[in-house]
């Protein structure tokens, strides 16, 4: 029996050109990714996923990197730190004002066990959703002595007396600067940036990094830029190909190959409360958000070893 692929190719044709080349492409990658097996870490990963710029595609490789690695049979925790709450929504996690959210935990009235909520449709995705309260916050707990480590100090009690082990903790951050993002930063082990695949975008990036390096010098010196992510990849034009190379080349080592493409699947579907993971499973988003969840997973003996030695440098 032939498969999808080669059905593809016999009715539109091979033309590397055509559109039923590109669809028995995708179709390919489909079926390979459903034949791979991800590696879990040995440790769980702890990752922020961080951009003060808006509009990059944050939440939605949150998301959908966070449903690829669940599908994959990885146990996710993800944490939303944006008061809009769109990775909740995303999700399909109610985050309504009133109901249990990250604010809680901030706030110390609830732990991570009384909040989290496992995902319908991911049976290893567990979710901490956020909600407007949470935009009240950073006014709140401006005065206390330990503001920067209200996250972290959550995740090392959860940690203490939870029997669940995730492979992978992802903190969804909003798009500034400021002290929710100091909190996620403070309580990961790893950055993952995504970039827009146009030149606006990487305006904002030496500044990123420059709060990083602000948070490692201050608060939490083994934290790592792990990862960077090109999303909105639109491979027609060489602008995009262009910011890829040029990323690329300033990160050689943490910029993944997989970039992520421009994709009305991948924007329609919160509007559903999906994921593309779900809402368009063969789509190339989807394919793309499993294949970069792949390279992620298979990256973690070599980003784990980086960090222990950060950690014995810093001791």
């Amino acid at each position: 029996m032939e498969s999808a692929s080669e059905t593809i190719r016999r009715i539109f044709g091979g033309k590397s050109n055509s559109l039923g080349s590109e669809m028995a492409e995708v179709s390919s990658r489909y079926e390979a990714l459903n034949k791979v097996r991800f590696p879990k870490p040995k440790k769980t990963r702890y990752i922020a996923v961080a951009n003060q710029k808006g509009g990059v595609g944050k939440t939605t490789t949150t998301v959908n990197l966070s449903a690829a690695l669940a599908l994959a049979h990885e146990q996710v925790l993800v944490i939303d730190m944006d008061p809009q709450g769109n990775a909740s929504t995303a999700l399909g996690v109610k985050h309504n004002t009133g109901e249990p959210s990250i604010y809680d935990i901030l706030e110390g009235r609830k732990s991570i066990d009384d909040v989290k909520k496992t995902s319908a449709s991911f049976p290893t995705l567990d979710v901490i959703p956020s909600s407007i309260d949470l935009s009240g916050a950073e006014l709140e707990v401006a005065d206390l002595s330990n503001r920067n480590d209200l996250l972290k100090e959550a995740l090392e009690r959860f940690a203490l007396t939870s029997r669940k082990h995730y492979d992978f903790v992802i903190i969804d951050c909003p798009p500034s600067l400021g002290l929710l993002v100091i909190n996620a930063m403070c309580a990961v082990n790893e950055v993952l940036i995504p970039i827009q695949a146009e030149y606006y975008a990487l305006e904002g990036l030496g500044q990123l990094i420059q709060t990083i390096g602000l948070v490692q010098e201050h608060y939490n010196p083994t934290l790592l830029v792990s990862t960077m992510i090109v999303t909105m990849f639109d491979k027609r034009t060489l602008l995009s190909k262009e910011v890829f190379d040029q990323v690329k080349g300033h990160y050689p080592n943490i910029v993944l190959q997989t970039t992520i493409p421009r994709s009305v699947k991948i924007s329609e579907a919160p509007s559903f409360s999906k994921t593309v993971i779900e809402y368009d499973p063969r789509g190339t988003g989807a394919v793309s958000y499993r294949e970069a969840a792949l390279e992620i997973a298979r990256k973690s003996p070599q980003v784990l070893k980086t960090l222990e030695e950060r950690k014995q440098r810093s001791n």
